[in-house]
Parts: structure tokens; C-alpha cells; sequence
């Protein structure tokens, strides 16, 4: 791991409790990193990490200071998602004008794997969400085409692939993972993106039971906490 000190960063406000991914819309890990580090920019960002094509991963800022990645956000009650949240770039171009998206090589996403499992340790956390949870009226990172399944499967994140049935409304499950519902239809979008991309990439047609599920096994998570 190389470290390539950001100038983006301030003081902590809160305990870390999240780690959130994001794709840098950018083809090289060079340009991630010169954007990230730019103090010149109108609005300066930052990230903790950058993880490039080939797993190489760049840390830019402390995991004890606040990086400046997830903008105007929420989750699960918090509006200062920054202080609160450990944040990783990911280089990828992110959804073309065809509207596709290029594939996360197999070795960066393992470098994405290890890099959560380290924090989920350190912090004692579990939620793993993307830009898109946090933020989901602006944002669409890390994109439908991001391995969320696998990561799960891995022991990042939560995945199902069942289908149950429920009649809790869709805005009351989305409120109940964490999303923020004042927009009920960009919420349940971002939802798609992340656990069920069927829906976005094939059409599939069972939000409702899907979400039932994965409201179900958040649930379940925070009740063994």
C-alpha cells in the first residue's frame, strides 16, 4: 500500500459505523488520485483509499480524520455520513453512454475485500454500502455492474438471492435497512443497484420480495449486535 497524503480532510465528528464504495469515474488510478488530492478544485474531495485495476491500493487519508467522499448523504439516521464513514474509491469509468459499465477486475476486487475487512475489524462495524445507498437522488457508484454478491459471500456486505413475502410497505422496509425516504422511488432505485440488479440489468420484476428479505436479514444483523 503506497500513502499519498490528501490535503482534503478535517476532524472527526463521530465514531466510525460505515464503509462506503464508490467508483472514481475516471479509467487510471493516477487521474483518482490527482482529483482526490487537488485542494484548487471548486469543491475539494478526498478518500481514505483508492483501489486500482490491478488491486494496487493508495491511502490518502487517516482513517481517524474525515475524508471528504460521500457529500450530502444518510444512512441510517446519520446526516454526517463523512464523519461517520471510512470511504473507498474504486477506479472504474463507471456507466458509458451506451449505459455500460466496465467489469471490476477479479484482482481488484479482492483488494476492495481485504481493504473492508480490515476496517469492518478494526472498527467493529458491519454496513457495507455504496455512494448510491448514502446518496441515492445524486449518486449511482459503484454501479450495477460492482460484485456485491460475491463480496457477501466473501464477508463484506449482505446478500440474498430469496425472494419473501411481506406486507410492510416498500418505503417502511427501505427506512428500516437504513435509506433515506423522502424519495421513495430514488431510494427503492439505489436498493436495485446494490441487491437486486436484475432489476436493472434483466428486468426482474420482484422488488417487493427482495427487499422483504434483505430488510429481513438486516434485521436479524442488528438484533445479534
Amino acid at each position: 500500500m503506497r500513502f499519498i497524503q490528501s490535503p482534503n480532510h478535517s476532524e472527526r465528528t463521530r465514531p466510525v459505523s460505515i464503509v462506503v464504495l464508490h467508483y472514481t469515474e475516471t479509467p487510471t488510478l493516477e487521474r483518482a488520485v490527482r482529483i482526490l488530492t487537488d485542494p484548487a478544485l471548486p469543491h475539494p474531495v478526498s478518500s481514505h483509499y483508492v483501489v486500482g485495476l490491478d488491486g494496487e491500493v493508495v491511502q490518502l487519508v487517516p482513517e481517524d480524520r474525515r475524508a471528504r467522499h460521500a457529500g450530502v448523504s444518510f444512512w441510517r439516521g446519520e446526516t454526517d455520513v463523512n464523519s461517520a464513514s471510512v470511504g473507498i474509491e474504486i477506479v472504474n469509468a463507471g456507466p458509458g453512454r451506451a449505459n455500460s459499465q466496465p467489469a471490476y477486475p477479479d484482482a481488484q476486487v479482492a483488494a476492495v475485500r481485504d481493504l473492508c475487512r480490515g476496517i469492518m475489524e478494526r472498527h467493529a462495524i458491519t454496513d457495507v454500502v455504496g455512494h448510491s445507498d448514502v446518496a441515492p437522488t445524486r449518486k449511482v457508484d459503484p454501479g450495477a455492474a460492482f460484485p456485491w454478491r460475491r463480496l457477501a459471500a466473501e464477508g463484506v456486505g449482505l446478500w440474498t438471492d430469496r425472494f419473501e413475502s411481506g406486507d410492510a410497505t416498500d418505503a417502511d422496509l427501505l427506512a428500516s435497512i437504513g435509506y433515506d425516504v423522502s424519495d421513495p422511488a430514488a431510494a427503492l432505485r439505489a436498493f436495485r443497484l446494490h441487491f437486486y440488479p436484475e432489476a436493472i440489468l434483466a428486468g426482474g420484476t420482484h422488488t417487493h420480495e427482495r427487499l422483504v428479505a434483505v430488510e429481513r436479514l438486516f434485521r436479524e444483523r442488528r438484533g445479534r449486535q
